[in-house]
């Protein structure tokens, strides 16, 4: 059992309407009774999981307001230490029947049970004010809607929810900014996308916290008939950063596509659990995530491809690549298969390696300094995936960011890897 300050007494004294109150209290029962993970389940193998106290932590209250400038957006919204402290929406957006809000009264049913895991049911008691964005059906949202989390609580514990419900045939763009001020914490944040039938939704997540923070997080997105997401992220700060992605392809024709970059120097550790769920016919998804490792940072991916017994007609891809740049850095990558249905198109790629020589090689002989070709060469790496994040106006800031982290190479001439 789990014994800190995060007890149903805890959970029930956050403000909010009824229902969501008594779910809370539901959820935090369920922490009480459980066990801390351990790296003897698959899905938390390779994990410094046994260095998490969360004794250390508790509720955080309202600090600032987040300093990381915005792209050009339609809707923006703020988090401080996981409660909401502001949102934008202009008269035009909200003319459209758009709306970003905290869930109220009569939303019960907008808040599906996500219990992946521990944290996930965590999130559930302690989330302050889950923040729903909808978009009705038709409504085409010109511009993203922002939503920036910062956290600056000292042994804070912060669980913002966010939920994303695109109505059928709309389309929107969603940027989510995680960002902290020196600071040791701990975020477990929960995403929800629902995707009604023939919507299209572009969702971009930057997590650039602080190197003293623990990130725990789950996305869960379910898409329906002829409906597509684009679900990316830029994993780049954080002490020990993990994200599972749970993707249902729920309705015939849908469609999903994860790509992800990260980039880890330091003691970091960059975690991916990834789930490609395929329950009706003639439904795609594709994964593209590419990575690199610098000093003593660890990566590690593990990624599922689920094809059930109805779903015939299923495209599905998973690519997994990373960059080994320093002897002491380490990555993992198990892609692994699940199908029930023979008639489909299914594959997985991986591969752990330094520095492609040949590449290096050919730049050195034209004259590039060895410390110039392999930036170059990493600075590639990453335009693959670059090229196809939604939200183009967030890209400056993630490129720059990135090539902040390029540009502190400690290493060269790494030996070894492996592929698969």
């Amino acid at each position: 059992m789990i014994e800190t300050q995060f007890t149903p007494d805890a959970a029930g004294a956050i403000p909010g309407p009824d229902w969501l109150a008594r779910r809370r209290v539901a959820a935090a029962e369920q922490v009480a009774a459980a066990a801390m993970p351990s790296v003897e389940e698959e899905v938390w193998r390779y994990t410094p999981i046994g260095q998490l106290d969360l004794s250390r932590y508790q509720l955080a209250d309202g600090g600032g307001v987040s300093p990381v400038a915005v792209p050009e957006h339609s809707v923006m919204a703020d988090t401080s230490n996981g409660r909401l402290c502001g949102v934008e929406l202009p008269a035009e957006v909200a003319d459209q029947g758009v709306e970003v809000r905290p869930l109220g009264d009569d939303d019960a049913e907008l808040a599906a049970s996500v219990d992946v895991d521990l944290f996930a049911l965590m999130n559930a008691a302690f989330s302050v004010e889950p923040l729903l964005v909808r978009v009705p059906s038709g409504v085409n949202v010109e511009g993203p809607i922002v939503v920036r989390h910062w956290l600056d609580a000292d042994g804070g514990a912060a669980f913002p929810r966010l939920i994303v419900d695109a109505g059928a045939d709309s389309s929107v763009e969603v940027l989510e900014l995680y960002g902290s001020a020196d600071v040791s914490a701990f975020v477990s944040p929960v995403i929800e996308i629902r995707v009604a039938a023939a919507a299209r939704v572009g969702y971009l997540a930057v997590q650039d916290l602080g190197p003293k923070v623990w990130h725990i997080g789950s996305q869960v997105s379910h898409i329906g008939a002829q409906a597509h997401l684009r679900a990316s992220s830029a994993a780049l700060g954080g002490e020990y950063a993990r994200t599972r992605l749970d993707t249902h392809l729920s309705g015939r024709g849908a469609t999903g596509d994860l790509i992800s970059l990260y980039f880890g120097d330091g003691e970091q550790t960059l975690d991916f659990r990834t789930f490609q769920d395929h329950a009706a016919p003639d439904t795609t998804s594709t994964l593209l995530f590419k990575g690199a490792v610098d000093d003593a940072s660890r990566s590690v991916y593990t990624g599922l491809i689920r094809v059930r017994p109805d779903a015939r007609g299923t495209n599905a891809y998973q690519t997994n690549r990373n960059i080994k740049l320093s002897e002491d850095a380490w990555a993992e990558s198990v892609p692994n298969l699940e199908i029930e249905n023979n008639e489909v198109h299914c594959s997985h790629a991986s591969a752990v390696g330094p520095i492609d020589g040949d590449q290096l090689f050919y730049l050195e002989s034209r004259g590039v300094p060895t410390d110039t070709a392999e930036r170059l060469i990493v600075t590639g790496f990453f335009n693959e995936v670059l090229d196809q994040f939604p939200v183009p106006g967030a890209m400056p800031a993630v490129r720059e960011r990135l090539d902040s982290k390029i540009a502190g190479l400690s290493h060269h001439g790494v030996d070894g890897g492996s592929g698969s």
